[in-house]
């Protein structure tokens, strides 16, 4: 990346945890310490997703914004777990009908025991620890399995809501009042202190390189691509990724915000 140019650093598509997740940190990180990156904006159009990556995001993104600018532009969907991200920026931007909010957790899996029973199919479970195998899928939950994946929720809730509180400077209590889940557009985002100004990804540029006292130019930072992902190539790595986050969100429980 030449320097003094301010960087812009993609959050696209739906946020999992594993490899991508960790890879895009470190590409943070680097983001953090290289001295030819005076300032940083994060382009934004996520949906949001697993729970713990959003959250490893958002503390990756605020060791780098207590170093050097760091900017968020919302331009299509900036939701739950994406704001999340986007909080540890110094000033957020939207598109005036960009989707902006979702505040709030859920936690959901399939439960199939009636129709493993139609079908003649039975599931032997062994385990030690009561509570081992909350979520399983040919069972429903025991009410005090109910209560603690309930309770992991509410933390993760808590955490959240205290996350935009700090990063929006509002009381808490403010903030549960529009942490029930639903979403807004960039206008009345705005108008609910969720963002800073209404604008576009070369309005965020011109933001984060003023604060840097550079011209505003950017550059997109890019991920590091392994050996085999050069073989493969664009669409065979897309279509490989994208079959296994289907998998991924058909077999297994996940905490999303």
């Amino acid at each position: 990346m030449r320097a003094d140019r301010v960087a812009v650093l993609r959050l696209f598509g739906s946020i999992g945890g594993g490899a991508r997740a960790a890879d895009w940190i470190e590409l943070v990180r680097r983001l953090r310490e290289s001295g030819r990156v005076p300032a940083v904006v994060l382009d934004i159009d996520s949906p949001g997703g697993a729970a713990t990556a959003s959250d490893d995001m958002f503390l990756a993104l605020e060791r780098l914004a207590a170093e050097k600018p760091l900017v968020a532009a919302i331009r299509g969907v900036g939701a739950s777990g994406a704001y999340l991200a986007a909080l540890a920026a110094r000033t957020i931007v939207a598109q005036p009908n960009a989707v902006v909010g979702s505040i709030g957790v859920i936690s959901a899996s399939p439960r199939l025991p009636r129709l493993l029973d139609r079908l003649g199919v039975s599931v032997t479970e062994t385990r030690a620890g009561r509570l081992k195998g909350i979520g399983a899928p040919w069972r429903d939950d025991t009410e005090e399995e109910l209560a603690k994946e309930q309770a992991i929720v509410d933390a993760f809730y808590d955490a959240f809501v205290a996350r935009v509180a700090t990063g929006r400077r509002m009381t808490e209590e403010r903030v549960r009042e529009l942490a029930t889940g639903e979403v807004w557009l960039g206008r009345e985002a705005l108008e609910l202190g969720l963002i800073d100004e209404i604008g576009d990804l070369e309005r965020a540029v011109e933001i984060a390189a003023r604060a840097a006292g550079v011209p505003a130019r950017l550059a997109v930072a890019h991920l590091r691509r392994s050996i085999l992902d050069r073989l493969a190539g664009r669409f065979g790595t897309s279509l490989a990724a994208a079959a296994a986050d289907e998998v991924e969100r058909r077999t297994q429980t996940r905490l999303r915000t």
